[in-house]
């Protein structure tokens, strides 16, 4: 039986949506027909822009998610401006390299900055959703984890692992916890993928070094990640409900 994944008539945020893979994700859903709402930090013109080329009432908004305020007011303005909110993608996040010879308190700030961005405000965001979803019959969540949530990362990157796998806590506990009020959570964990985040490695490194790491000839790009979203928040695989899913190339299987 032939599939064609129809998301016409949803509503669906998307956080770090201007640059990688929440743009890529942005873009595929609404190819389906959703509606999205393109969260972005600091980029506005991009994600305008993108709002634009997109079309289906896209629209672009603003939000430091570091603030647990504006990770509230966040979910809110979408609510209020799309009148129902049918999907969260909780993909923004940022990656710091805090070396082990740095000052305490510069390690510490580092620390606690990812904790904000990359887990907290995935849990504000969730909250909120589900209050929202409760109210509208059931919804979806979908969390860009990473791969090193399972294998871990390197030294200058602990709390960037750390913050990853918190994703997974969070997925499970809401999977069990809401299945019966009709709303769903996954996890998707991608490996090293092309993205403006991962230029910077890959320039110190070399791209050989990078895919000297994974199983397949070429480095995963977001548009490899973004159909898998498509899919789980269509509704086909919510029995799927607490799974994490590996776009990784190979580079760990678990």
């Amino acid at each position: 039986m032939a599939y064609n994944i129809d998301l016409s008539g949803k509503s669906v945020l998307v956080t770090g949506a201007s640059r990688g893979i929440g743009m890529s994700v942005a873009e595929h859903l609404a190819r389906a027909g959703a509606r999205v709402a393109v969260h972005f930090r600091r980029n506005r013109g991009p994600a305008e822009e993108l709002a634009r080329s997109i079309g289906n009432d896209s629209f672009a908004i603003g939000a430091d998610l570091a603030s647990k305020e504006a990770c509230l007011s966040l979910f809110e303005e979408c609510a209020d401006r799309m009148g129902r909110v049918d999907v969260l993608v909780s993909n923004a996040g940022l990656a710091i390299c805090a070396p082990f010879d740095i000052k305490e308190s510069t390690w510490i700030d580092a620390w606690d900055t990812q904790m904000d961005v990359n887990l907290r405000a995935s849990g504000i965001l969730a909250f909120k959703a589900i209050k929202h979803f409760k109210e509208h019959g059931g919804g979806r969540i979908v969390f860009v984890s990473s791969r090193a949530a399972f294998r871990g990362d390197t030294a200058d990157y602990m709390a960037y692992g750390a913050s990853k796998s918190g994703l997974l806590g969070l997925n499970g506990s809401i999977a069990r916890g809401f299945g019966k009020d009709n709303i769903t959570s996954f996890v998707i964990a991608p490996g090293f993928t092309r993205t403006d985040m991962a230029q910077e490695f890959i320039d110190e490194y070399g791209e050989e070094y990078a895919l000297s790491d994974i199983a397949l000839n070429r480095l995963t790009e977001p548009g490899d990640i973004a159909p898998m979203v498509v899919l789980l928040s269509s509704g086909l695989a919510d029995h799927a409900t607490g799974t994490s899913i590996d776009v990784n190339a190979g580079s760990y299987v678990h």
